[in-house]
């Protein structure tokens, strides 16, 4: 698969033409960012743990139905996907009250929610992601009704699987984001699932395992990523 020119560039991935229409390169660097790049890092393997992680799940949900943009692996830092048209907009659930969901609505990070909840944001980062709802969504023409109920059902579906998932392995899937997009005129899973977009504890301590470490300055940002992907039987090297 031949690279050719960059077609865009994110915090952390890089996205790159190839010589078929019909998929793309992601690049995930070891470039690390928060509060909407105003904190911003280079980590030493980040970018090989996060490409072998999202393959790891992309691949795991595929196999329990949920259809995504991942082809394959084609070196540490690489993947090839199919070409989305992506939707603008990025889709939350949590099980455990933590993050934007705390400030918001002035309760203690911790408390085990009585049943999922989910929120649509809007995918814009000058806005800071605001939160939406489908009102919004349809009134601007960002998805259809269909596309929200898919979306909704979708997420809620990749909880269920990755949640039982990381509990076999000790751990707690606190939160994520999911981003969708169409492809030949069906939605498929996009972007990532890697410790950048979700909440991981240790099911025991409640240590964090994900990029709060890098927010909150505890370090061993990598090492913790990288003791994720062990307990997922993830191969690294």
């Amino acid at each position: 698969m031949q690279r050719g020119g960059e077609l865009y560039s994110g915090k952390a991935k890089s996205v790159y033409k190839t010589d078929n229409a019909d998929q793309l390169i992601l690049l995930f660097r070891d470039d690390t960012s928060a509060f909407d790049g105003e904190k911003i890092d280079q980590l030493d393997r980040k970018g090989m743990v996060n490409n072998k992680f999202n393959a790891f799940i992309m691949q795991l949900l595929e196999k329990n139905g949920i259809a995504t943009h991942f082809e394959s692996l084609i070196s540490d830092n690489e993947s090839l996907v199919k070409r989305l048209e992506m939707l603008p907009i990025e889709c939350v659930v949590r099980n455990i009250a933590a993050g934007s969901i705390c400030k918001r609505l002035g309760i203690e990070e911790g408390i085990d929610l009585k049943q999922p909840t989910f929120e649509f944001f809007l995918k814009n980062d000058p806005l800071h992601d605001p939160m939406i709802n489908e009102y919004h969504i349809r009134s601007f023409g960002w998805a259809s009704t269909e596309q929200c109920q898919q979306m909704t059902e979708l997420t809620f579906k990749v909880n269920e699987i990755l949640s039982n998932t990381f509990a076999q392995a000790g751990m707690t899937l606190v939160d994520f984001k999911l981003e969708f997009g169409m492809y030949q005129d069906k939605l498929l899973l996009g972007d990532e699932f890697t410790p950048d977009g979700c909440r991981i504890w240790d099911t025991a301590t409640r240590e964090k395992l994900d990029k709060d470490r890098f927010r909150r300055n505890l370090g061993d940002v990598v090492e913790a990523y990288e003791q994720v992907a062990e307990r997922l039987g993830i191969e690294l090297d």
